[in-house]
């Protein structure tokens, strides 16, 4: 991808998630997941590590490491939605949360900076995932442990192109669902060699799915029409019914870097 359709993709994501940031604050998918608890499970927590979430978005998943560690840093590419997870930690009484606002294809921080670096629902707007993933492998400590949760895709071309086409059309941010094997490969090349912990159903509802975005009225109609007539096999995939309800699906990963 060439840099100036990488900082087009950027901006998109910063000018969409400014906007939705309210909105993702109180998303049920989002907010109460239960990878979040699968996550910091994941994390074997002794209490005194410092955890980066990358593309940390209102911080729900900072916020729910934060009582199991020294230090977490919420770092996103969107300032408002920083704000959220200031404002969240502030209503929670949490007071060893960091904002910080940057790109995680460009980290701010020196080598060996993290015990832990976790991120959850981003991954699919990365432009250039191997060159974020190599960011975070750089900081973080020999030993230290990569958590990334977020929606995949299929290996199936025809049921990944269906959904692929389906989510850009929600939301011109997104870059890519990819298959659980296209990440532990790009993961490996990283340095930071994983697995597979868990994967899962994400149950959703049409209308609160493209609201949350601002997803345009003529691209809801496409969404619908897709929804309504699309192939079978992706139908059953991402089990549509009739009344707005569907399932995207959830993978869990973790790495550890070498060295340790």
């Amino acid at each position: 991808m060439s840099e100036e359709a990488r900082v087009d993709i950027k901006q998109s994501v910063q000018q969409r998630f400014d906007q939705a940031a309210a909105s993702y604050r109180t998303s049920p998918v989002h907010a109460q997941g239960p990878d979040l608890a699968w996550m910091v499970e994941a994390g074997a927590l002794q209490g005194q590590e410092r955890v980066l979430d990358a593309g940390c978005g209102p911080g729900h998943t900072a916020l729910a490491f934060a009582p199991h560690v020294a230090t977490v840093v919420a770092l996103d590419l969107s300032q408002p939605m920083l704000d959220q997870a200031r404002d969240l930690a502030q209503e929670r009484g949490i007071h060893n949360l960091e904002t910080r606002l940057g790109d995680v294809e460009e980290l701010p921080f020196p080598d060996s900076s993290f015990h832990c670096v976790v991120s959850r629902y981003s991954a699919h707007h990365w432009p250039h995932p191997e060159r974020a993933l190599a960011e975070l492998a750089r900081v973080l400590m020999p030993g230290g442990l990569f958590l990334l949760s977020d929606t995949v895709s299929f290996p199936d071309p025809a049921l990944d192109t269906f959904l692929n086409g389906v989510e850009l059309l929600r939301d011109v941010s997104h870059v890519r669902d990819h298959t659980p094997a296209q990440w532990l490969s790009m993961m490996e090349a990283a340095g930071l060699p994983g697995e597979l912990l868990r994967r899962w159903e994400i149950p959703l509802r049409f209308q609160p799915w493209v609201a949350r975005v601002s997803t345009p009225e003529p691209a809801v109609a496409a969404l619908r029409w897709l929804f309504a007539h699309g192939p079978t096999e992706a139908r059953e995939a991402l089990r549509i019914q009739d009344d707005g309800q569907f399932v995207l699906h959830g993978g869990l990963f973790r790495g550890v870097k070498g060295g340790g």
